[in-house]
């Protein structure tokens, strides 16, 4: 399932993807969450992932983009551990639920991500999550699994908003940094991929954003630095082994 965000705003894209290309060296931030059986990506089920991308204006600040979100069916010999399950409170075997393979749901996600990137003349994706290491581990995990030949994602970078919120607003649990933040928090909707990726996008945006000015004072250092590098593009082959 797709849907752009509810305040959607026309975005400027040459003026943003410019800025947006800078901003974060090339890459492009985009929020990851993944509803699982288990703690252990080599074992446990993806039950659902979404993305959420990260626009930019043309004024360089961020805001929350379109969302993609899949429930997924549990690979063969899935490990589905009770405890997990019963706090997600998805029931992966539904008649109901519409679970699509895995690499049927990865393939749409890295799709949508990698059109974000052209868009913004990005050179690749990287993941925004809360305690983010989860979340790219069991998308490694799955890309390795599927046998995904082009990942869109940084293999091991990523920006953690349980971080970026302890530091920016003294609370580490997504669902308080959200209260504090002055955002509403539902909890009925959480340990729902979309909602928890989307909630995180906020955190992330909102974080991000009020770092602007210390960003544009760094960014006129770098310049005089000599540290201008041009405008990056997407690689052709998405080696892995790129620097940090």
């Amino acid at each position: 399932m797709s849907q752009a965000p509810e305040t959607d705003v026309a975005i400027s894209r040459a003026p943003a993807a410019r800025l947006m290309s800078r901003r974060f060296r090339g890459f492009l931030p985009v929020c990851i969450d993944v509803e699982c059986g288990g703690f252990n990506p080599a074992t446990d089920a993806l039950l659902e992932i979404a993305a959420v991308i990260v626009d930019m204006d043309d004024r360089g600040l961020l805001r929350r983009g379109a969302s993609h979100s899949f429930h997924v069916i549990p690979f063969e010999g899935a490990r589905l551990d009770p405890a997990s399950v019963a706090v997600t409170g998805i029931d992966p075997y539904h008649p109901l639920r519409p679970a699509i393979p895995e690499r049927d749901a990865l393939q749409r996600i890295f799709r949508e991500v990698r059109h974000a990137i052209r868009t913004y003349n990005c050179r690749r994706a990287i993941l925004v999550g809360h305690n983010a290491a989860f979340d790219l581990a069991f998308l490694n995990a799955a890309v390795a699994r599927c046998e995904m030949k082009r990942n869109p994602f940084h293999p091991f970078s990523c920006f953690d908003t349980a971080t970026l919120a302890g530091a920016a607003l003294g609370q580490t649990v997504l669902a308080k940094a959200i209260t504090v933040a002055g955002f509403e928090w539902d909890s009925s909707s959480a340990h729902s991929a979309s909602y928890d990726a989307e909630r995180s996008a906020d955190i992330f945006c909102h974080i991000t954003n009020r770092m602007h000015d210390s960003y544009k004072e760094a960014e006129l250092r770098a310049l005089a630095l000599g540290w201008h590098e041009a405008t990056p593009s997407e690689p052709s082959n998405e080696d892995p082994s790129m620097e940090t």
